[in-house]
């Protein structure tokens, strides 16, 4: 089985509300379909969500990239052969994890459609039965967010993910007010996306919420601050998580040697896609550091990836796989049994791709064969 052709979409996944984090704002998401077809007609899907204060990727970018430089050098390939897949795209451009991950994602949706079993299988074949959802909360004024996470617990959500950043009085109060509203029974995780910027502030922060009961606090300091995240959690009794500072294994090797993190936040996207992102896992379990698979709020495509990844490993304990939800329209049918996730034991990725309103969000696409 060979690559005989990949098509390349550029393509905007229209949301139901803007989505607001720390350091931007979101009317749409723009994402890159990644669609492979082989000699034997199988065809396989993957997704690039590029995040330029993340892995300085970006939308147009990475589309580039893909149609220039890394497809034309797989055509002819095995897209099984993971590894050689992986040295190949390596060999030929520096970092682009986001466009790496496109096509490994998408690789594996073939794989696992040749040999008729979902990609867990491929991952060393299923351990968790479901994982709950997590509701995540835009940045809002306090009373906002407050009625909002009301709101999901009157519909069954049993956590919480608050997105705050903008500065740390501002967002002391916006916690106070959920953890007020939603009662001491409810988990509160807080991603500030690195906008308290240094472990002082982080730090004073985290003494006005004693009281909150956070179940983590995710990357407070700058990305490539690792002694920023060493400093909060050494005077802090809250967990703390890295997210924007995990981006490969060389970043994974300084979190486990400087016992910098409790947790780690894996995203395909910055790792590379999922054969990446299981190496990670298995270094954060030999550390004894816990994981989750987040998103960088990809389609239907990118999240069941991250699911088969989270699905398939002990160590990985929570999942924020929620960009589906966002979506008033979808290029595919990932299924989510709310407040839960549970997965079909359908090949590849498990889901269907709407052909038709993958060509209705296309911005503009290539296609590349031998």
């Amino acid at each position: 089985m060979k690559i005989a052709e990949i098509e390349i979409y550029a393509i905007h996944l229209p949301l139901y509300e803007p989505f607001i984090i720390s350091y931007a704002t979101y009317d749409y998401m723009p994402s890159i379909i990644v669609k492979i077809t082989t000699d034997t007609g199988l065809v396989g899907y993957g997704e690039g969500v590029a995040d330029e204060h993340v892995t300085g990727e970006s939308w147009k970018g990475t589309f580039e990239i893909l149609k220039n430089t890394l497809a034309p050098k797989l055509i002819g390939e095995n897209p099984m052969n993971m590894e050689r897949i992986h040295e190949l795209m390596d060999a030929e451009i520096y970092g682009v994890p986001t466009a790496k991950a496109a096509i490994d994602i998408a690789c594996y949706d073939v794989a696992g459609k040749a040999l008729g079993v979902p990609v867990y299988n491929l991952l060393g074949g299923r351990y968790h039965e479901e994982f709950p959802i997590t509701h995540v909360l835009s940045i809002a004024a306090p009373e906002a967010m407050a009625n909002e996470a009301e709101e999901r617990v009157a519909a069954g959500y049993r956590s919480m993910k608050m997105k705050v950043g903008t500065n740390v009085t501002d967002d002391v109060l916006r916690i106070q007010a959920v953890r007020e509203r939603v009662g001491e029974d409810i988990a509160i995780r807080v991603d500030v996306n690195q906008g308290w910027v240094n472990s002082a502030n982080t730090l004073q922060g985290l003494q006005k919420l004693q009281d909150c009961s956070l179940d983590w606090l995710e990357q407070p300091v700058r990305a490539d601050d690792i002694d920023g995240m060493v400093e909060v959690k050494s005077k802090s009794s809250t967990p703390i998580m890295i997210d924007e500072g995990l981006r490969g294994v060389r970043d994974m090797r300084e979190i486990i040697a400087k016992r910098a993190a409790d947790k780690v936040n894996i995203k395909l996207m910055k790792c590379g896609g999922i054969y990446p992102a299981t190496k990670l896992a298995h270094m954060a379990e030999m550390a004894g550091i816990e994981c989750q698979i987040g998103s960088m709020v990809e389609s239907s495509i990118g999240s069941a990836a991250g699911f088969h990844v989270a699905f398939s490993k002990k160590i990985i304990t929570s999942v924020e796989l929620t960009g589906p939800l966002k979506f008033s329209k979808d290029v595919g049918n990932l299924h989510y049994d709310v407040p839960f996730i549970r997965l079909s034991g359908k090949p590849g990725l498990g889901i269907d791709i709407d052909e038709q309103v993958l060509q209705e969000l296309t911005v503009f696409s290539e296609k590349v064969s031998g």
